[in-house]
């Protein structure tokens, strides 16, 4: 299981890099093999509003149907539209391909309340 330090994760298991003053979103490794292989991939439009703790899309694997929550308030700026044509990036490299979307925050500090890698490993883990 891979946690980049660099990054910042939500309960709902989403990861936030900060790139200056936008930050990009995508789901980590531990939420990516849960599901089980991606089949499909639904994301916001550019220009989409999204709401801290709301879904913003969903991830649809053999196994199930899961929504993406926002992790923070913002305007979607790109969208990942690889994933249409490629869902399984998500399970092959959730941190690096399988990014999904770029958001301009409306309070960059809002990523300063999401859990480091060490905090989100430690939640992952006690619930296994």
């Amino acid at each position: 299981m891979n946690f980049p330090k660099e990054l910042r994760y939500s309960d709902e298991h989403e990861w936030v890099k900060v790139e200056g003053n936008h930050v990009r979103i995508g789901i980590t490794d531990f939420a990516q093999s849960e599901l089980g292989d991606i089949v499909f991939v639904e994301l916001p439009e550019v220009g989409d509003d999204i709401q801290a703790n709301e879904p913003f899309g969903s991830v649809e694997s053999v196994k199930t149907v899961s929504e993406l929550y926002a992790p923070v308030n913002g305007k979607v700026i790109e969208v990942n539209e690889e994933l249409d044509e490629n869902p399984e990036f998500v399970n092959e490299s959730p941190y690096d391909k399988a990014w999904m979307i770029v958001v301009e925050p409306k309070d960059l500090s809002e990523v300063d309340q999401l859990m480091s890698a060490d905090e989100y490993e430690k939640m992952v883990s006690e619930d296994e």
